[in-house]
């Protein structure tokens, strides 16, 4: 079993915790990732791998670091998020990164700085036992995974590799399986006049309520369904709802945006189908209801095979860290893995546990962040050679 330097490791993720990393998608005065970016790559270089800084927007940068192998190997890539979300409401200082009960505090730590820490930690193991892999290992640390994920977008048309291993926050549980989402824009027509002219005004707005009932009905019914045994049931919520002119007028347009969340092989356009069938469904009933959709974006789901080569070799480095199998679970979040997986890389999802992804307090445990870095390291010479 690979020995973890928790002192060196500890200091990595408090370093890394200390940088500002917002993601400027999220809150306009996040510094982005550029900071981060140039810290990772300083340090990989240190350690003697192929650096390269891969831009995805302005200031923006991926860093894909590589350890070329001897040959023969199968390749792994390491890879996860470095932007966080806004700094805004958080208690105490969101960048100290202090240390307290054997847990580090700050904005990013649990999502997910204590998961690229684990890889940062098991790659300095592996150097520091002299371990020479056959196949190639990658570390991508990517951007903007917090909003529209154009970093993992980009890695994957530089980066190909026979498996990878992604290190959010998963409690050290094996995850194989997660949730897709569609955001769909509904905008339904009136006729404005006067409020007191209702033989001449439409009312786009009660007209919206009918597509609101169409999801309190899809609501009701799908949690009647059969649920997928890992990821629950697909659901539908109203996000933002907007219309009206004034208060005597009646409205000509209404726009409601709605997420779906999606079960893996689910896909934007089923979205799209299913919510034109309702509008056609209600056009029947009512030639005067007018109403329009949009898929505004969407991002699939995934899933592995419980006996994928990558899968099995991850679990067993978890069971001999831990001493007891790893807890198999689907997470009802979305994650960089679907892109992974459409691009032709099983992935497998362990991270360390904590709390408050996105919430005022947030903290990682550093038990567990040494944990998820043995098991990565010892993973890796297994699949590598």
């Amino acid at each position: 079993m690979t020995m973890i330097n928790t002192d060196l490791t500890t200091q990595l993720l408090q370093q890394l915790v200390q940088i500002n990393s917002v993601n400027p998608g999220l809150d306009d005065l996040g510094p982005g990732e550029a900071q981060v970016a140039a810290w990772l790559a300083d340090l990989c270089r240190a350690w003697g791998l192929d650096v390269e800084l891969q831009q995805t927007d302005r200031d923006r940068p991926n860093v894909i670091a590589r350890w070329r192998g001897t040959g023969g190997g199968r390749s792994v890539l390491l890879t996860g998020h470095t932007d966080t979300v806004s700094l805004e409401n958080m208690l105490d200082d969101p960048l100290d990164g202090r240390i307290e009960d054997n847990r580090l505090y700050g904005r990013g730590s649990y999502d997910m700085k204590g998961g690229l820490a684990a890889i940062l930690g098991a790659v300095e193991a592996l150097q520091r036992a002299g371990f020479q892999p056959r196949g190639d290992i990658i570390l991508g640390f990517v951007t903007d995974e917090e909003y529209l994920s154009v970093g993992m977008d980009a890695l994957v048309t530089e980066v190909q590799a026979d498996a990878a291993i992604l290190t959010e926050p998963t409690e050290l549980r094996l995850c194989v399986a997660h949730k897709g989402f569609a955001w769909v824009n509904l905008t339904t027509q009136g006729r404005a006049a006067h409020g007191s002219l209702y033989h001449t005004g439409v009312d786009a707005i009660v007209h919206m309520g009918r597509l609101l009932n169409v999801i309190e009905r899809f609501e009701r019914e799908t949690a009647l369904k059969t649920q997928n045994l890992l990821l629950g049931r697909e659901s539908i919520h109203a996000s933002m709802i907007s219309g009206g002119i004034g208060l005597s007028t009646y409205p000509d347009r209404a726009r409601l945006q709605v997420e779906h969340r999606l079960l893996p092989g689910q896909t934007g356009e089923d979205v799209l189908s299913w919510w034109q069938q309702q509008i056609d469904e209600i056009q029947r009933e009512d030639p005067h209801f007018t109403a329009e959709v949009e898929l505004e974006f969407h991002r699939p789901g995934y899933e592995i095979a419980l006996d994928a080569p990558i899968v099995q070799t991850v679990e067993r480095a978890a069971t001999a860290a831990m001493g007891k199998e790893p807890a198999i679970y689907g997470m009802w979040a979305w994650l960089d893995s679907a892109i992974l997986g459409r691009a032709g890389i099983p992935t497998v999802i362990i991270g360390p546990g904590g709390e408050g992804a996105h919430a005022a307090v947030e903290w990682v445990s550093l038990d567990d962040v040494f944990t998820c870095a043995r098991i990565i390291a010892d993973a890796v010479q297994a699949w590598t050679g």
